[in-house]
Order: structure tokens, then sequence, then C-alpha cells
């Protein structure tokens, strides 16, 4: 039988070693069809000189063709092709393609509602963090999937001091955000809906629908979600997810006699309220107001991410909830390895410790305070401005038309505004959602420019 001429192409200098050049080349063609079971293949002396290569990369390539299955060798009578079947020919996906140019929108300043304001000024807490980290001493094995001792504990003690939450060690769960610690709760919970509100969190919602739930919207008012509107339904749901402190998007702080309403509610319904505390250290009229958990630990999931006040990079935030949730919860990640990672809790312990935390909060608390001053005086004259003074973006409520146009406007100056309909699924609710935390002062200016343009246009 002619031995057949091997279709390989070897390329010096390419950083991957010739030897895995031939071993790819001939794994390509016997996949393919081009070569097929029991073809022989050219000796090691004849494809060495073929090749122009030494006879040891061509030993070398067959040798571990031959441990991995695709060739076989016949002792005195060569080496060949072994039956291992040929890929089938799968077309094309018809779908939209993978982008290898830059999404949509890039470049564009991105005026969105989680992006914090980063304060130079603090650097040096965030390389000390990190300097403990490198020097502090390596645990053995996996980290505890509820999350290091030490950092719990500074968790608590955290969490009463500034949200006057009171918990132990044992009820707090270190999570890589607050979608994830959703998804971790989700995951435990008995089969049943989830009660959104609405406008919403938009993650929340993706979170509760990939993890096999649906979403019943309950719609919003000035006092925090309608209460009166869950009681109405006959959902069999398992959990109410909501903002009380500062409502993503329209900025609403629930009322005392709602958030009782709403505990009442859960009781009767055997579910759970699961608390998305997301900005609430950055009310800067009053001390930030308590938190719902507060009131009832039983029923109160308290959700908190260090995404706005440390760096949304970092990726860890915390639930709370009863011991047993908690262990619950924290031996299901166990069986997935889903370990929170040692050296991000680490730098997070020595930034609560060392206080780099609080400096955060109360540097980012006045230019909020101040960002929040001058957006509502530019914007006001337009438009009523919903939410009380907190947090990091203020709710413009418009006419669709005009929001839209507005929007527009100011993508054509680089600036990417969120639009409030974007949030709402059922309520319908149209205007801008202005986010200022990720912003200079001067990108914030010529944003307001932009705006107060265009609304000026649109109202003459």
């Amino acid at each position: 039988m002619t031995q057949p001429v091997l279709p390989v192409s070897l390329v010096r200098g390419s950083g991957l070693s010739l030897a895995s050049q031939l071993g790819n080349g001939v794994r390509q063609l016997v996949s393919s069809g081009g070569l097929r079971p029991a073809d022989r293949l050219p000796s090691i002396r004849a494809l060495a000189a073929d090749l122009g290569v030494a006879r040891a990369v061509v030993e070398q390539a067959y040798d571990q063709l031959i441990a991995e299955g695709w060739l076989v060798a016949r002792r005195g009578a060569g080496t060949y092709v072994a039956e291992v079947g040929q890929l089938p020919v799968t077309p094309l996906p018809t779908g939209r393609p993978m982008r290898a140019d830059p999404a949509p929108g890039s470049g564009r300043i991105k005026m969105d509602t989680g992006t914090p304001w980063t304060d130079p000024r603090h650097e040096a807490g965030w390389r000390r963090a990190w300097r403990d980290v490198s020097v502090a001493r390596i645990p053995r094995g996996y980290p505890d999937p509820a999350g290091t001792v030490e950092l719990r504990a500074e968790l608590a003690g955290y969490l009463s001091r500034t949200r006057g939450l009171s918990c132990s060690p044992a009820e707090v769960l270190v999570t890589a955000g607050i979608t994830h610690g959703l998804g971790l709760l989700l995951d435990v919970l008995d089969p049943g809906a989830v009660a959104v509100e609405d406008p919403g969190y938009r993650a929340a919602v993706a979170t509760v629908e990939q993890a096999g739930r649906s979403v019943l919207d309950v719609a919003v008012d000035s006092d925090g979600l309608d209460v009166a509107a869950l009681r109405s339904s006959a959902e069999d749901v398992r959990a109410v997810y909501v903002t009380p402190a500062h409502q993503h998007p329209l900025g609403i702080t629930m009322s005392a006699g709602r958030r009782i309403a709403l505990l009442s509610e859960a009781t009767r319904r055997g579910a759970l309220v699961v608390e998305d505390d997301y900005d609430s250290e950055f009310r800067y009229d009053v001390a930030p107001l308590p938190a719902l958990a507060a009131l009832d630990r039983d029923r109160v999931v308290y959700l908190g991410s260090a995404s706005k006040s440390v760096h949304p990079g970092l990726r860890i935030g915390w639930l709370i909830g009863p011991a047993a949730l908690v262990e619950a919860i924290a031996a299901r990640r166990g069986d997935r390895h889903d370990h929170p990672p040692w050296p991000a809790q680490r730098a997070l312990l020595s930034m609560l410790r060392e206080g780099h935390v609080d400096r955060l909060v109360r540097s980012a608390r006045r230019v909020y305070g101040e960002r929040s001053r001058l957006v509502v005086q530019a914007l006001s004259p337009y438009a009523a401005m919903d939410g009380p003074p907190a947090g990091m973006y203020l709710t413009l409520p418009l006419p669709g038309p005009v929001a839209e146009a507005v929007r527009a406007d100011c993508w054509r100056q680089g600036f990417d505004v969120p639009s409030l309909g974007s949030y709402s699924r059922s309520s319908g609710l149209t205007g801008l959602v202005i986010g200022f935390g990720g912003l200079s002062d001067e990108e914030l200016s010529r944003a307001l420019e932009v705006m107060t343009r265009a609304l000026a246009r649109l109202s003459g």
C-alpha cells in the first residue's frame, strides 16, 4: 500500500512546538475524514524527510497520538489510523454571532444606577488591604462555603452598628453579591412564585426566572410595594423581593405602616421577605434608616453588598437569615464547591477593621448629596423629581416620547442614560433614571447641559 503524503504544514517560531503542530494536523485529518480508519501513515523516517524536521519531532507526535487513541502501532507493520469515528458536519448557528468588536454603546459614559464614585484619595486604603492579604497565612483547603468566621463576625458587628440589624456570625453567609445571594436562597426554597416590585431591579427578575420560578409583578406606590395588590393575588408566593430603604428605581422609602403590612402578609402566606439593601448607607438628609430585617429576624432575609460602598469588581456581599437557613444554603454550596474566594474575603475583612469602608461611605455620601442637588436644580423645572435624598441616582418621570427623545440626544452626545420604561414590566411607567455615581463632576455637568437643552426644546 502506498503511504499517503500528509497535508500538514508546520510553522517554526509560532510559539507552538513542531510536534504539537503535527499532532494537531493529524487529529484534524482524522476527525474530518481526511484520514480514514486503517489508513497507514508514513514511517517516522519518511515523514520527517517530507516535512524537513528531525525524526524526534515525528516520533514525539506519533507517541502522543497513539497514547490518546488516534493512532495504533502494529509491530513490524507500521502506524495506522484508529477507529475513532468522524465528527458530524454542523451548520453554523443562525443566531446573533459573537462580536469581536466592542458592544454597542461602548465608549459612551454610562449613567447607570449601580456604578459608584471612586475617590482617588482613598486608594491607599485599598492597597493596604491587599498588602494585608499578601502577608496573611494562606488557609488550608477550600474556604468555608458560608464564609470565613472572621469576616462573618466582622460583618455582624458592622450591620449592627450601621443598619440596626442584630445578628450572630452563624446568621451571616458571604456571597458574591446580591443577585448571587438571591439565587442561593431560591435554590433552597419550596417551589412557588416570587413577588417582585414593578418597576424594579431587572437583575433580580432575571435571577428569579433563571431559577425556574414565575415572577409576580406587584405595583409600587408612594408608600412602597402595594401590599393590598399582593394580598389579592391567588399566586402561590414563596418569597417577596423588595428594596424598602430606597426603592429601585423610583427612590421611594417604604413607610412604617407598609412594612408592618408586608410582614403580616408574608406571615399569612408562609413566605419570606427578601430585603435588598443595596445602597441604604448613602442617605444624606438623615441617618440611614433601620433595616426591615430588624423588625422580624425570622421572616426577612437580608441581602447586602460591597459593590456600592467599596467596589463592584470585588464581587462580595452577604446574606443574613436564620441560622438554620444559612446552614442549609452553605451545605448546598458545599455540594457544588461554590466557595467564596478567600483573598476577597480577607481584603474586605481588612477594610472593615481598618475603617476604610466607613471612610469610603462618608466621602461618597457627601459627593452624592451635592450631585443630587445639582441634578434636582437642573431638571426640576421640567418635571417633578421622585424619591428621597439618597443613593447615587434620581428618577425623572416623563412622557414616553419625551423620555426617548432626551435619551437620543444624550446618546448622540456620548451619554447612555437608562430609561425608566426598561425597569417597568406591567406598570408602564416612563421617564429617565439618571445615575450620577460613576461620573466625574465635569461629565455630570455636560450631561445635565444636554438634558436641559433637550427638555427645553421639547417643552417649548
